[in-house]
């Protein structure tokens, strides 16, 4: 293939007119036994996943087609919802991902120049079930102070079923913490996303999709690079054969402890001294081959609007997220001090300001880094593309000392 798949359209209103928030009542379920009613939204029926909360003011629908949040159910905090409908260039997969979707005040029609449907209809034809009406400030206390647990989204005929039947499908369900995802949403062949028409193609790199979203690749293919898009199952002998550049691993839903495989692949990566850049759950693998360990996080960070210091220059940014998983440094909070590591002294590069959470690593002694947020941006600040950038200068710099590179 020559690009990323094809998104799948929304869905189109009839009149412009149509609205999705009038069909019946909905119940929301947490495993610890709240419960939140209000109204279907999209698809009826029943789903259970991870509750998580996203505090972006925009950008529900790069939300919704983020791959890693497979198996999650999605609690908005911006009130209103689906306010500039949906359309195929926001797209940032082939499909919307998430579990379930929660939301207070969906539109009663969208209203925008780029709009081509309704977010409702679109979350209809995509099977996924949603409620509206729900007090979410209220669900993302409960989150903020219980943390990240299961829950399951009931309509139609699925929530007539008695309180107790609901809950033990709730508490049925599997948790996040030892699933395995990542070959659940990755391309099952692999792609190529070229340099645009009149950008010199000046490196190769292979990307292992383990959730990726469609922005990446084209913001590394604007730099220069070929990117070849590969499935997360991908060998050591699959990788070396495109003889890339650089490797990159993406973002991704699971718990990163389950990711043996990748982290073998990647430490077959760093022996080699390949350039590697990881972004979120590429960041976490980067820790884990590196001979650190990771956690699950309370209640994780999801949104547009974290803040996070970036050691190296002293600025701070704000930054785009959606993890619930983090590097667990070998001392407890991480200091500018480097740290030891199966492949040389590594350092926290970047914090997170509100909670002290490892947000990116740089390693001494191979070309390495990673960060535990997304420099594309889609949606959110673009205070941190340079990061793209400064892996083109590793790239560079990697070419110019013609490291010689061991054979599979």
């Amino acid at each position: 293939m020559s690009s990323t798949p094809a998104p799948v359209p929304p869905v189109a209103t009839d009149d412009g007119d149509a609205t999705d928030t009038d069909t019946g009542e909905a119940v929301l379920v947490l495993e610890d036994g709240r419960v939140f009613r209000g109204e279907a939204y999209g698809a009826r029926g029943q789903t259970v996943g991870e509750a998580v909360f996203s505090t972006g003011m925009t950008g529900y629908q790069e939300t919704l087609t983020d791959p890693s949040y497979h198996r999650q159910v999605v609690v908005m905090t911006a009130p209103h919802i689906g306010n500039t409908g949906v359309n195929t260039d926001d797209m940032e997969s082939r499909r919307i991902w998430v579990a379930g979707y929660v939301v207070r005040d969906p539109a009663i029609r969208p209203s925008n120049w780029r709009s081509q449907g309704d977010l409702g209809q679109a979350l209809d034809a995509a099977g996924v079930v949603g409620i509206s009406g729900v007090d979410t400030r209220a669900l993302t206390r409960h989150l903020r102070d219980r943390g990240a647990m299961r829950a399951g989204i009931f309509s139609g005929e699925a929530a007539q079923a008695p309180a107790a039947e609901l809950l033990r499908t709730v508490t049925d369900a599997p948790l996040m913490a030892g699933s395995a995802l990542a070959a659940e949403v990755s391309t099952p062949e692999p792609y190529v996303v070229s340099p645009p028409e009149g950008t010199p193609t000046r490196f190769r790199v292979a990307a292992l999709d383990l959730g990726i979203k469609g922005m990446t690749p084209a913001m590394l293919a604007r730099r220069g690079i070929e990117v070849h898009v590969l499935p997360s199952r991908t060998t050591v002998e699959e990788l070396l054969a495109l003889e890339p550049d650089g490797v990159f691993f993406s973002n991704g839903p699971g718990d990163p402890a389950t990711a043996d495989h990748e982290v073998e692949l990647l430490r077959r990566v760093l022996e080699r001294r390949i350039p590697f850049f990881g972004i979120c759950f590429g960041n976490q693998l980067l820790g884990r081959a590196l001979g650190l360990s990771t956690y699950k996080l309370t209640f994780g960070h999801r949104g547009i609007n974290q803040p996070v210091l970036d050691r190296e220059t002293g600025k701070v940014e704000v930054t785009s997220h959606n993890h619930g998983f983090a590097i667990a440094w070998p001392d407890g909070i991480p200091t500018d001090r480097p740290a030891p590591s199966d492949f040389g002294p590594v350092r926290c590069s970047h914090i997170a300001l509100n909670d002290d959470v490892v947000e990116g690593l740089s390693c001494e002694d191979v070309p390495a880094f990673s960060v535990q947020y997304h420099p594309e941006a889609a949606a959110g600040p673009h205070d941190a593309e340079y990061l793209f950038d400064r892996f083109v200068d590793l790239l560079d710099t990697n070419a110019t000392q013609e490291t010689p590179r061991a054979q599979a």
